[in-house]
Formats: structure tokens, C-alpha cells, sequence
């Protein structure tokens, strides 16, 4: 199984898209500072995800997430 999900920084509002085999996991490497491009925005919680069988779906949706339709989708449906 592969998730799209989205990250909120608790910090500074701001939110994250990414896709993963373990949200949890990678979720925790975000929060440790392992990754840079997150670092300065912790801590990090996971507000939304979904499931899906291939990793290609997963990113599928999560560049959907990043797209402006996307975005309006996220914000109709009270995501973010």
C-alpha cells in the first residue's frame, strides 16, 4: 500500500504533500529534522491521507494536491 497525504507544521500553519509506503514513519523522520526541507517548520502532523495499491497513484494524487485544482478541491472539502 502507498499514501498521498498532507502535513500541517503546527508552528506556522503551513502546509506539506507528499506520498509514502509508511506515513507514520516518514511522518517521524519529518519531525526529527531528518529531512531538510522540512526541518525548519516543525513539528508536523498529519491532517489527511489516502490509500492506494501503486506508488505511481500515490503520486498521482499527491501532485494533484499540489495543482490549483487540487487546492480548491482540498479547501471545498474542508482539508485545509
Amino acid at each position: 500500500m502507498y499514501y498521498a497525504y498532507i502535513l500541517k507544521s503546527t508552528t506556522y500553519g503551513t502546509h506539506y504533500y507528499g506520498s509514502s509506503k509508511d506515513v507514520q514513519e516518514r511522518l517521524n523522520q519529518y519531525n526529527s529534522g531528518k529531512v531538510r526541507y522540512t526541518n525548519g517548520r516543525r513539528p508536523w502532523t498529519l491532517i489527511y491521507s489516502e490509500v492506494f495499491d501503486t506508488r505511481s497513484e500515490a503520486v498521482q494524487r499527491e501532485r494533484f494536491f499540489k495543482s490549483s485544482d487540487g487546492h480548491n478541491w482540498l479547501k471545498s472539502e474542508g482539508i485545509i
